[in-house]
């Protein structure tokens, strides 16, 4: 049973993946387009700009709810590294319910105004401002599972994310 969640998470995450490289690659090809038109043809066009904003919205909470891993994160842990295994635990714990507070009481209005966003459309495209940012939602959906996950893992003594005290220093 676990082997078969495992494969299936994996499967997933590879989809994200993919729906990452597919926003990527209609903002680079939108981005292309604006170039051409504005500089070459001298036609500048409005629509290529608005995509390439949407995508990369879509692109880095997309990204950042499904694709980049908790290790992969940037953040500032001179003083995670500087503690000990209980410590780290206790930081962790902290930072997961404080984002579990502060996400979960957010998300009713956040749900709400997107939903109340149904009225207004893009300038060009014609996208439903509740469509476009929808996923704004999702990724807080994502943030409090992913968080709820990890503190039940510090809640039952694991450390996640052991810091390598040689790479710390060394900038590596």
């Amino acid at each position: 049973m676990k082997d078969s969640l495992v494969t299936v998470g994996v499967w997933l995450r590879r989809r994200a993946e993919d729906v990452a490289v597919g926003l990527l690659a209609v903002m680079f090809v939108a981005f292309l387009v604006q170039i051409v038109f504005r500089y070459l043809l001298n036609f500048p066009i409005g629509w290529t700009s608005e995509l390439t904003i949407i995508t990369w919205l879509w692109v880095v909470l997309w990204g950042a709810a499904f694709v980049v891993k908790e290790n992969e994160e940037v953040r500032f842990d001179l003083l995670y590294a500087a503690v000990g295994r209980r410590k780290r635990r206790i930081m962790g714990v902290v930072t997961a319910i404080a984002i579990l507070v502060l996400y979960g009481g957010s998300l009713p209005a956040s749900a709400d105004y997107v939903q109340f966003m149904k009225v207004e459309k893009t300038a060009y495209l014609k996208i439903r401002f509740d469509w476009l940012y929808s996923i704004y939602v999702i990724f807080a959906i994502a943030i409090i599972v992913r968080y709820a996950s990890l503190l039940w893992h510090l809640l039952r003594g694991r450390v996640l994310d052991e810091a390598e005290v040689t790479t710390i220093g060394s900038g590596l």
